[in-house]
């Protein structure tokens, strides 16, 4: 039992590296040579093929095999194997002379072959790698017509490497630490020379943590440029030199700076860039490291990222050994590529020439790691003094890596300085030197040294200040490098699978309506074809008969008719017509045999056919007449009349009655544009901010279950299921929808600011980070696309003379969105936005439709593509935020670029986006939630628009003390804005201050400005004349109503005025076209009832009374005025 307990460790598996030919080869001599190839991994050599001539014609085949192994006990290895190449060197063997006792060799050139395709699970890759000439090669200057040298390999494997498993599970990262821009002023290119490293952390286990080493900087002046198209090392290169130091067809990416993740984005450090990248000197490592990660060392780094955020890069200066021995290791070292860690028994090196200088740290920000979908990040990050108190802080770790990464960066100096090839394996590789007496002493010295060279290295409290790591901080250094990951640590869900989560939650509605199959639809074609066989006989009987039908002056007698009949029937017997139609019968009955009487099968007994028969017979003839009933209904049917008013009408009808609180009225304006079209989406979605607003949220989640369920890709209904599922803390659900919005239009600002919202509202802050970062990304995106679409055409701008470039760069250019870039409710000029309401009882004297609430502006009635890399080896990309990236610029490329267009401001901010459109679709949760944000966040604050949108937020909710403060501090902020002093009239109306409503609704008419909405301010201002006498001005304002969106409202306003001046004819025509619009307002027909007892109507002023009271007209003002004129005109009551 407890031997099945034991792990099972697999096999150590060899790799088979097989030299198969070169060609195209150049000697000392010419092209006939001899040759053979040395094949090597990191600092072991594997073996030499035999010697083989080859000519120009005929290559070299050398068909040579050595093996090496990878264990699996260790992920040492795999790891080992992911980041270094087989390095293959071609040697031309010259023939031997007199008196020499062996050949001469030299070497003509090198190449490499990458590993990763079989850690990937391939079995056998063949690789034709181009050989790259060495120093003093007789290859190096070969003309351009002579071909290129090349040669065959194949590593092979019997059995992969990883199981399937593994390879769902496991993880690669690519680490690349590229330069370090704007150094200390006391980095300079002359006196002694120094060893610039670089140093991080890296998983490989759960349990265990490998630090890396880039130990290959090199200081360069900011006069050499850098080559375009620059290309990664290798991390452990071994002998590589010259171009086979280079990983092939892997090159650094460049990419826009507001793209990248680091910290200097802002424009402000664009010209601190420049400088640093152009003139000053800077530490260029531009070295990859592939870090093989297994399950468990995968789910360790996404919990470290998730626990700390922050990941620590160290960087460092030691000196180089000097004189004699030393300049060897110095120039050997600066071309040797970086290292891994390696127990040393020796620190001589650091003893003898000093100690870690300019420490510095550079935290790098990996939580958009986690991000869904998120495999690369990449940017320049700035460099910090080292701090033991503040790394603990930030990255929750204990002390540094300098001191190991001294020792490993000092013993690949001391490994190299022995010999400048790898060491073969043999007897002398296993002796070691023996330990003199006092040197484990010295070891203990040096590193001590190395520890006190750190100045800030802090016990249990502060320590002195790291006085040359500040230089860093003053200098503004930083450093550029990017990590790649081949596996997302947190997944992304496909468009697919969103769209099936989506059709689970609300099934879509089929494209066309279920065929009715069955019993009723049976009857339903013997119907219709007793109808058709009815009309081809009326028609044959009309055509025999007409002569005799069309004389009037022969009276018809039964016999007569008989006679017709008997020879209609003898006619169609003859002509085979009655065959004809009983054939078009048949289908028809036998439907109904077989799915009303579920006759399928032949009868048992004569007697029980016969029955059936019989029965059959009956219900035929039965559904026969029921079916020539229909044919022969005289009757003529009343057409339907068209609906006077349109769906845009009967949607600002149901806001107006909304903000009136007249619910009941609002409703059935929202159920009657439903009734005219079930399959409109935006007629449901309507119906459901209704009932959000008035807190029936169970039906408005079923309101947008059915906009859904009519267009699964419906974007405003997808994101108010989102917050409705929020509101009842079904996150899952929400979290789909949302995410789903942010698919069907990743451009939109609104989407992502949900999300974010979202992820915000339930503690998931880096999903939040995530979701803002994108909404400000495309809130900038959309700005640039309205710059560009408010610029006039190219052609036009050069006959104009202006020659800017106004193409968008690669950075902005994106496919055109399936959706609109900022969602938002549908307003046409008969819809208005409505205010915030309040349920505050008015004044009796104020009880007619006119002094309620009209529609105001107020009312809560506005990563993630992939970030692709350029590099062909690289599995990495970033969701849709990213912009695809073009290949790396070639040589030809022009150095000066177009001039670009400055980016420019978005006109809100993505929140206060947010805002407009959360609080039209009635959602005060989230719109609590972005206002929130909107003050905390860098570029927005308490201005004018947030205090206002805070007002509305308050009315909303009945808080009138808080909206009047939010109001006066818009005010404070902008005395003429026309909004603040629109809600501010507003809220005075609703609390009952009349008079204060009606001067701030006139200051808010005299602005040259227009209000963001000016109806629900016509309508209350002009009931606040109606109420003072002022009838000549409450006619003007209520026609300037009309004139902006007509309204049953706003022309009985109209009516009362001209009715109240005594204009009865043109009071008339206006209560006339209010009961047009709506035909069931009590007051409409009241006054209607005045204007004919006025006119001495009786019959009509009788017929509108009834009407009114019909509808319950509850003003009691206008029924007793009603009443008086009734008693002095003596009509128009049928009581009286």
């Amino acid at each position: 039992m407890a031997d099945s307990e034991v792990p099972q460790t697999r096999s150590p598996e060899p790799l088979t590296i097989t030299v198969l030919r070169a060609r195209n080869l150049r000697g000392l001599k010419g092209e006939n040579l001899n040759s053979l190839v040395r094949v090597e991994f990191g600092d072991k050599a594997l073996g030499e093929t035999p010697k083989v001539e080859c000519t120009a014609e005929v290559a070299a085949e050398y068909n040579f095999s050595t093996t090496i192994t990878a264990t699996f006990d260790d992920p040492l290895s795999l790891d080992e194997l992911s980041h270094k190449p087989i390095l293959f060197t071609v040697v031309e063997v010259l023939p031997k002379e007199k008196k020499q006792k062996e050949e001469k060799t030299i070497n003509l050139g090198q190449c490499t072959a990458d590993l990763l395709p079989l850690i990937r699970g391939e079995l056998k890759h063949k690789y034709t790698l181009p050989v790259y000439p060495v120093q003093a090669s007789p290859m190096e200057n070969l003309p351009p017509e002579h071909p290129r040298p090349e040669i065959d390999v194949v590593i092979s494997v019997e059995n992969p490497l990883l199981t399937e498993q593994q390879l769902s599970e496991c993880n690669l990262m690519q680490v690349t630490i590229e330069s370090l821009y704007s150094p200390p002023d006391a980095w300079q290119l002359t006196g002694p020379q120094y060893m610039y490293l670089a140093a991080m952390p890296m998983p490989l286990t759960a349990e265990k943590e490998q630090p890396i080493v880039y130990a290959s900087g090199t200081l360069k002046p900011g006069v050499e440029k850098e080559p375009p198209n620059k290309q990664k090392k290798w991390f452990v290169g071994g002998n590589a030199q010259g171009q086979a130091a280079y990983i092939p067809d892997s090159f650094l990416s460049e990419d826009p700076v507001e793209e990248e993740d680091g910290d200097f984005r802002a424009k402000t450090d664009r010209d601190h860039r420049e400088v640093s990248e152009h003139d000053k000197n800077r530490v260029t490592w531009n070295t990859e490291k592939r870090c093989y990660l297994d399950a468990s060392g995968t789910k360790s780094l996404q919990e470290k990222i998730a626990k700390t955020r922050y990941w620590p890069l160290e960087v460092m200066r030691i000196p180089l050994p000097a004189g004699g021995k030393g300049k060897k290791l110095s120039a050997y070292g600066l071309r040797t590529g970086s290292v891994v860690m390696t127990r040393l028994t020796s620190y001589k090196l650091v003893e003898e020439e000093g100690t870690i200088s300019y420490h510095g740290i550079v935290y790098v920000n990996m939580a958009p790691l986690l991000y869904p979908g998120v495999k690369r990040i990449r940017g320049a990050y700035k460099v910090y003094a080292y701090s033991d108190n503040e790394m603990a802080e930030k990255t929750k770790r204990r002390g540094g890596l300098a001191e190991e990464a001294a020792k490993i960066a000092t013993g690949m100096l001391a490994r190299n300085a022995t010999s400048p090839f790898p060491k073969k394996g043999g007897k002398d590789a296993d002796k070691k030197e023996p330990v003199k007496k006092g040197k484990k002493d010295k070891e203990d010295e040096a590193s001590a040294m190395l520890k006190a060279a750190d100045s800030t290295s802090q016990l249990d409290g502060e320590g002195p200040v790291n006085v040359e790591g500040q230089q860093y901080v003053d200098s503004k250094s930083y450093v550029t490098l990017e990590i790649v990951l081949h596996r997302a640590l947190v997944r992304r869900r496909q468009p697919e699978e969103l769209a099936k989560r989506v059709a689970e939650y609300i099934p879509p509605r089929p494209l066309f309506p279920k065929r009715t199959n069955g019993a009723q639809r049976a009857v339903e074609d013997f119907h219709n074809q007793i109808a058709s066989v009815f009309s081809m006989a009326l028609d044959e009987f009309r055509e025999k008969f007409a002569d005799e039908l069309g004389d009037t002056s022969v009276t018809a007698s039964l016999e007569d008719m008989e006679k017709r009949r008997q020879k209609l029937i003898f006619d169609l017997n003859s002509s085979g017509k009655y065959f004809a139609f009983k054939e078009q019968l048949k289908h028809a009955v036998v439907k109904i045999v077989r799915e009303k009487y579920l006759k399928t099968t032949s009868f048992a007994t004569d007697e029980e056919l016969q029955a059936f028969l019989s029965e059959l017979y009956v219900y035929l003839m039965d559904q026969m007449h029921i079916g020539l009933s229909k044919v022969l209904s005289l009757e003529d049917k009343t057409p339907v009349p068209e609906p006077l008013a349109t769906d845009a009408q009967l949607k600002h009808f149901a806001r107006e009655a909304e903000v009136n609180e007249n619910f009941e009225l609002a409703a059935k304006y929202y159920q009657e544009r439903i009734a005219r079209n079930k399959a409109d989406p935006e007629a449901w979605f309507d119906y459901g901010t209704f009932c959000l607003y008035i807190s029936d949220i169970p039906k408005a989640e079923e309101c947008f279950k059915e906009c859904i369920a009519i267009n699964q890709r419906h974007f405003n209904g997808l994101i108010l299921y989102g917050v409705v599922c929020a509101m009842e803390e079904r996150n899952d659900a929400a979290e789909t929808f949302f995410e789903t919005a942010t698919r069907i239009d990743p451009h939109s600002t609104l989407a992502w600011t949900m999300l974010g919202l979202f992820y915000d509202g339930i503690g998931n802050d880096i999903q939040a980070e995530m979701a803002f970062l994108e909404a400000q990304k495309q809130n900038v995106y959309n700005a640039k696309q309205e710059l560009l679409a408010s610029q006039p055409p190219v052609k036009e701008r050069e006959e104009a003379g202006d020659h800017f470039d106004t193409s968008p760069s690669k950075e902005t250019t994106r496919p055109e969105s399936p959706g609109k870039t900022l969602p938002e409710i549908k307003q046409t000029p008969a819809t208005p936005a409505a205010p915030s309401t309040s349920k505050t009882q008015a004044p009796a004297s104020r009880k007619m439709s006119l002094g309620k609430k009209p529609v105001g502006p107020g009312s809560m009635g506005s990563r993630t593509s992939s970030k692709d890399n350029v590099n062909s080896n690289h599995p990495g990309s970033r969701p849709s935020s990213r912009h695809a990236r073009s290949p790396v610029p070639t040589p030809l490329q022009t150095e000066e670029e177009p001039p670009r267009i400055p980016t420019p401001v978005p006109k809100s901010s993505i929140y206060m986006n947010a805002v407009e459109w959360l609080l039209e679709a009635k959602a005060a949760v989230f719109t609590e939630r972005a206002l929130a944000h909107e003050l905390l966040s860098p570029s927005g604050g308490p201005s004018a628009d947030y205090h206002i949108t805070l007002a509305r937020l308050h009315i909303h909710k009945k808080e009138f003390p808080g909206a009047r403060l939010a109001l006066n501090e818009a005010l404070q902020i902008d005395h003429e804005n026309p909004d603040a002093w629109a809600f501010l009239g507003h809220l005075n109306y609703l609390s009952g201050n009349l008079q204060e409503a009606k001067g701030c609704y006139e200051r808010t008419l005299s602005f040259i400005g227009d209000p963001s909405e000016s109806h629900s301010i016509y309508l209350r201002l002009a009931s606040i004349y109606l109420e003072e006498g002022q009838f000549l001005e409450a006619k003007k304002t209520f026609l300037m109503a009309c004139k902006k969106s007509a309204s049953c409202v706003s022309w009985l306003g109209v009516g009362i005025a001209c009715y109240r001046l005594g204009e009865l004819s043109e009071s008339e025509d206006a209560l006339s076209e209010a009961n047009i619009l709506n035909n069931t307002d009590p007051e409409v027909w009241a006054y209607l009832s005045l204007v004919c007892l006025k006119t001495e109507r009786q019959l009509e002023a009788e017929q509108a009374y009834k009407y009114a009271l019909k509808l319950h007209l509850q003003d009691e003002d206008l029924l007793n005025e009603l009443h008086q004129v009734q008693q002095e005109v003596g009509f128009g009551n049928p009581e009286l």
